[in-house]
């Protein structure tokens, strides 16, 4: 089965980041390029991406046929995703481990959703 872990980002975790040295930055950087290679030599990485920041995003919606993209209410977001790992482990205990090696897990939570499998679905 296929889980998401999703790293979110706050105000918390951004005065968090901001604490830390420049060689603390570049460890949990390094962390995280660790944990893809160990990742893909267990053979449970599907994809793995950081995302850029949320200013950069747009809101996409289809109106009477027009496909309409705009800036998103950013003033009224509290948190964003900062990444994912996708993972396809043999149980939600095993994504859990997976998601404990994430190294945000050390500084706040990170969120393990399994992914909705479809391919029964008819259509």
């Amino acid at each position: 089965m296929k889980y998401m872990i999703l790293i979110h980002s706050n105000e918390q975790s951004r005065a968090l980041w901001e604490t830390l040295t420049d060689q603390q930055q570049r460890d949990f950087g390094v962390g995280h390029l660790k944990l893809t290679e160990e990742m893909a030599e267990a053979g449970v990485l599907v994809v793995s991406e950081g995302l850029a920041d949320p200013q950069l995003a747009r809101w996409v919606s289809v109106r009477d046929g027009e496909t309409i993209a705009s800036d998103g209410p950013f003033a009224e977001v509290k948190e964003h995703l900062a990444g994912f790992y996708l993972v396809e482990c043999e149980s939600l205990e095993a994504a859990i481990e997976w998601a404990a090696k994430v190294p945000d897990a050390q500084l706040r939570e990170v969120e393990v959703r399994p992914v909705l499998d479809m391919s029964g679905w008819d259509f």
